[in-house]
């Protein structure tokens, strides 16, 4: 059985920082591309970061470019998300996900979408104050 957890998330202040923590089992972790997603009240959820299951491509929506950087510690089974500078329209609860096996994402549309993703977590909340 597959089970994916978030944790790390909490309020914070606009500019600050945090540091979500993804840990997936019952699947080869180092097989799966994983995503994270985020949804704000009456908004529809929303591709934030993409990482092959290598590691070595990863993509970004634009909102969060050059602010967020998605990472993953194979050995260890898990994702991470680390945000910097963080704005009040980042607030939203935010999903840790996994593809297919073997899914190759060619470009951020792909990557981003979330009905691209099959199994996914309960979620973990993010509020940032302005």
């Amino acid at each position: 059985q597959v089970q994916v957890v978030e944790s790390g998330g909490g309020l914070v202040q606009a500019g600050g920082s945090l540091r979500l923590s993804c840990t997936a089992s019952g699947l080869i972790f180092d097989g799966y591309s994983m995503g994270w997603f985020r949804q704000a009240p009456g908004k529809e959820r929303e591709g934030v970061s993409c990482i092959s299951w290598s590691g070595v491509r990863t993509y970004y929506a634009d909102s969060v470019k050059g602010r967020f950087t998605i990472s993953r510690g194979n050995a260890k089974n898990t994702l991470y998300l680390q945000m910097n500078s963080l704005k009040p329209e980042d607030t939203g609860m935010y999903y840790c996900a996994a593809a297919a096996p073997g899914v190759y994402f060619p470009n951020a549309d792909t990557a981003l979408n979330p009905f691209r993703y099959t199994y996914w977590g309960q979620g973990t909340q993010v509020t940032v104050s302005s």
